[in-house]
């Protein structure tokens, strides 16, 4: 793919203080991961309504600080269990947007080739676990790799995002449950975008969520999830603590998701004043203006994502479909899994990264 860009080969020596602050760089990088995946997600939105994309189509606007902040605060040698709002993350990992175009057009080139849908992707070569639809379920998967990485002695952090209808699951309980018992180096991203589907927050739980951590006997943190870097530094702090031992963590960031639960979702249910209200905190021009503040052109960030994202779409467009007699090439594992060498080929910690 000709918009691919050069990333290390392998993991880079990382800085030995865990409290290290962002630097101009790193702060430039989470500013153009957050705009790439509005962007992307509205392209796809676009493309979806032109009848390109096909089932439903669902977007993470007003989350982008949650999945792009902690997700920047993994290395290379860690995994993901990431889901359906979090794009950021893949984008973070290091796939471009044309593939996550594709994919969603069911095209050959998609991260999965054309097979399993919009939604349902992950390239296990860069460390992001495809999702499935019973959302709570991939934090369990997310526990399975945490225990994996623990057996093996290997200071590795698996890390899964859900949203605060999650909580309500059975299997969300067992997974936090078996980290707790465990202390396994995993850590959790609850994203409380304030509505499990049309239902609100008061109607879901009597406590909140993150007060639950507690009682399964690790940590549990409450920050703004509109705020990328609170979210970058409440994740790198629990990565740390996962990687030398110290069990899991509870991360709830408070957010709110400006679109409805799908494309088809006209979300009547949510009152226009809270929409206001929310719209007035957009995690983007918040960390806009910081960073305009601070003296960091982000006019050229702004100019370099939208020039990237044309080129992504175009080699979107020009993938061919499938062929139908591939069909079931892929679906089914005919060797043992994998969880990868731990060498993926990009880690926050690179001062010599280039971002797409």
């Amino acid at each position: 793919m000709a918009m691919t860009s050069a990333r290390p080969a392998a993991l880079p020596a990382r800085d030995a203080d865990p409290a290290l602050a962002l630097n101009r760089a790193d702060r430039s990088a989470l500013l153009r991961f957050m705009l790439l995946m509005r962007a992307t997600e509205e392209r796809a939105l676009t493309l979806y309504r032109q009848g390109k994309v096909p089932g439903s189509y669902y977007d993470g606007r007003g989350q982008e600080a949650t999945c792009v902040g902690a997700a920047f605060a993994l290395g290379a040698e860690d995994r993901a269990c990431i889901l359906h709002r979090d794009m950021g993350a893949h984008l973070v990992r290091g796939v471009p947007p044309g593939r996550i175009l594709a994919q969603m057009m069911g095209r050959e080139g998609g991260i999965t080739r054309g097979r399993d849908g919009n939604m349902h992707f992950g390239d296990r070569k860069l460390g992001c676990v495809g999702m499935v639809s019973m959302l709570p379920d991939m934090a369990l998967v997310a526990c399975g790799m945490a225990l994996a990485f623990q057996m093996r002695r290997e200071p590795r952090v698996a890390m899964t995002w859900f949203g605060d209808g999650s909580t309500a699951n059975g299997q969300w309980h067992e997974a936090m449950n078996v980290a707790g018992v465990r202390k396994l180096p995993v850590v959790f991203v609850l994203e409380n975008n304030q509505f499990a589907y049309s239902t609100p927050n008061d109607l879901e739980f009597a406590v909140d969520p993150v007060e639950r951590a507690a009682t399964y006997g690790f940590p549990g943190v409450k920050v703004d999830g509109n705020d990328v870097e609170a979210v970058f530094e409440a994740a790198a702090e629990a990565c740390e603590r996962a990687r030398v031992g110290g069990g899991p963590t509870l991360i709830e960031c408070e957010t709110m998701r400006m679109h409805g639960h799908g494309a088809h979702d006209d979300m009547r249910y949510v009152p226009a004043e809270m929409l206001e209200e929310w719209s007035k905190r957009d995690p983007i021009e918040a960390y806009t203006a910081k960073l305009r503040a601070d003296g960091i052109d982000v006019e050229a960030i702004e100019k370099s994502v939208a020039e990237v994202l044309e080129r992504e779409t175009e080699w979107a467009l020009a993938q061919p479909m499938p062929d139908p007699a591939t069909t079931t090439d892929d679906v089914f594992a005919d060797a043992d899994p994998e969880l990868g060498d731990g060498q993926a080929p990009w880690s926050r910690w690179s001062p010599a990264r280039e971002t797409v």
